[in-house]
């Protein structure tokens, strides 16, 4: 199925806008630094949490071109699911020991 042209998903920029919410939640953590002494994010953490991001919400898009708008449900909830599971893994390690 081909997507309308009007479809967020189906234009090219929305990788743009994917850049661009990166940056805007990757500042939380920054601007948090500045004020209390209990974050505290590296660079690696930075670059991470960006490639996590970004990676996870590129590949919502790319799936979300290859089914109907029904569906696209389904694979965000799944998106949402491996994001939230790698997060959860590499901040506490719940099921392996990538994290701390």
């Amino acid at each position: 199925m081909i997507a309308r042209t009007n479809d967020l998903v189906a234009r090219n920029s929305v990788f743009a806008w994917i850049a661009v919410g990166t940056v805007l939640l990757l500042l939380i953590p920054l601007v948090a630094m500045q004020f209390t002494p209990e974050v505290v994010w590296t660079a690696s953490d930075f670059l991470v949490m960006g490639v996590l991001i970004f990676g996870m919400a590129s590949l919502f898009v790319l799936l979300a071109r290859r089914v109907s708008r029904r569906r696209r449900v389904l694979v965000g909830l799944a998106c949402a699911a491996v994001f939230l599971w790698i997060w959860a893994e590499l901040a506490v390690g719940v099921f392996t020991g990538w994290g701390s």
